[in-house]
């Protein structure tokens, strides 16, 4: 194979890689997208193994058959509440690989003719840097997210100075890779850059992590997800491939690019978010004793009043996910009160805030899990007017996302943030596990408003049936 028959068919399946995302961001067309752009992938390692005459290597099968059968277990065992765990994780393991190739480039190992080698030892210690820092920083982001570590910001005394002084290092590290043979041994200078470039990319990746508040992972996935787009694109810089570099920066661009339509979407800016500012602590852990008091009344004499009859004669329904469903995995039971709410002729739809859960479209996964048709998914901007109009409103363990206090509580994290205005419906049902602020530590004022709020307070799944059974 030619190098410019080479080029052209690395052009065309970048092309195919970017149409499979594009087509990812529609609901109707997301499965489609997601096999052409993991065909293309597949594609892309067939024409490399191929143009660098490696094909005919048989260890290289078997590390394909042993991912193959890794990624077949993950996607078979792996429940759909745990999906964001698992996409922190394989943005871990893609900064990973971009941090070995980044090793194995410095070390002169699998490299081709090398007509820059500043250029290419400089890019191979900035792959491992950014790789490293990604792997990181996306295993303390699963770990957050898999409560194995604290889901509130983590901020120790002197955090930004720590982190500056690991960016001047790194830094450092960087500029001395361009000295690589001209200050000391080459073989001194390799191992002090890449041990370093290691431990402090490590401290980095933990550091910046951890201060970021379980509220923000939607945002803190999505970045990382860019970062290891970015250190695939610099491992490919450093070891001349093209069809890596130009599929990293897809990877990249796009990640990036969500992270800054997600950071609109909560009117918070990333630095914010990545020095934990976005989330508080709560002025209260419990809300007063005489207000659960008061709420557990409120909720029993709704109930023998007219939560059924409020639903039977409702003709429009709009039902708000949130981070709450997907821990009481009561997704198939809201479909089931969905379709006996159809049935009563009322028109059922879904208002998707865009930080809903823990990761970009977690509640899309879930419903379509349960089968709800992705012509009722309504994202925030197509929905929000018709709240005032609809007869009723249920919503399913969401807080933050429809907290009035963000359009009119200066000085607190989630002030400005766009929210789905569940306030300005008739009826609304809170299926919620308890009246407990939600990550940002502000308190929600629609659990005290007491005409046309029902609070069904404990499991979702619980509250969901007891729903059903009014019906």
């Amino acid at each position: 194979m030619t190098a410019t028959i080479y080029y052209i068919i690395c052009a065309v399946l970048s092309v195919m890689v970017l149409l499979g995302i594009s087509m990812m961001s529609r609901i109707k067309t997301s499965m489609q997208g997601n096999i052409l752009s993991a065909v293309s992938l597949f594609l892309g390692i067939v024409v490399t193994l191929y143009y660098n005459d490696i094909i005919s290597v048989g260890s290289i099968y078997i590390y394909i058959l042993i991912g193959t059968i890794i990624g077949s277990a993950f996607a078979s065992k792996v429940k759909m509440i745990e999906m964001p765990q698992l996409v922190a994780l394989l943005n871990s393991i893609g900064g990973l690989a971009s941090a070995l190739v980044g090793i194995l480039s410095l070390l002169g190992i699998g490299q081709a003719i090398n007509l820059f080698p500043t250029f290419s030892n400089v890019t191979a210690v900035v792959a491992i840097i950014v790789g490293t820092i990604t792997f990181v920083g996306s295993l303390v982001a699963a770990a957050k997210l898999h409560k194995l570590l604290p889901q509130k910001p983590v901020i120790w005394k002197g955090h930004s100075v720590l982190l500056n002084i690991s960016l001047i290092v790194l830094g450092l590290s960087v500029i001395y890779s361009a000295l690589i043979g001209k200050v000391f041994n080459p073989d001194i200078d390799l191992f002090i850059i890449i041990s370093t470039a290691l431990l402090i990319s490590t401290l980095f990746g933990y550091a910046f992590s951890i201060r970021v508040g379980g509220a923000d992972m939607p945002i803190t996935i999505s970045l990382l997800n860019s970062l290891s787009g970015v250190a695939g694109a610099i491992a490919g810089m450093a070891i001349g491939d093209i069809l890596l570099v130009s599929v990293g920066g897809i990877v990249g661009a796009s990640g990036l690019f969500l992270t800054q339509i997600m950071c609109k979407s909560m009117n918070r800016s990333l630095m914010d978010i990545l020095s934990g500012k976005t989330s508080v602590a709560s002025k209260k852990k419990t809300i007063a004793n005489e207000e659960k008091k008061e709420a557990t009344t409120r909720e029993i004499k709704t109930d023998n009043r007219s939560h059924g009859s409020i639903l039977q004669s409702a003709k429009s329904i709009i039902i708000v996910p949130g981070y709450g469903m997907a821990l009481a995995q009561a997704q198939h039971q809201v479909k089931q009160l969905a379709d006996k709410l159809e049935r009563n002729g009322a028109e059922v739809k879904y208002a998707i805030h865009p930080v809903a859960g823990r990761m970009p479209g977690h509640m899309n996964v879930l419903l379509a899990e349960a089968d709800v048709s992705y012509e009722q998914l309504f994202e925030m901007d197509a929905i929000n007017n018709e709240f005032k109009d609809a007869d009723a409103v249920i919503v399913i363990g969401a807080n933050d996302v429809l907290n009035p206090s963000a359009r009119d509580a200066v000085d607190t994290p989630i002030y400005g943030m766009p929210v789905l205005n569940v306030d300005q419906a008739k009826e609304v049902f809170i299926c919620n596990f308890d009246l407990n602020p939600g990550y940002s530590g502000v308190e929600n004022p629609l659990y005290k408003k007491e005409k046309g709020v029902h609070l069904m307070l404990g499991d979702a799944k619980e509250s969901i049936e007891k729903l059903i059974s009014y019906m």
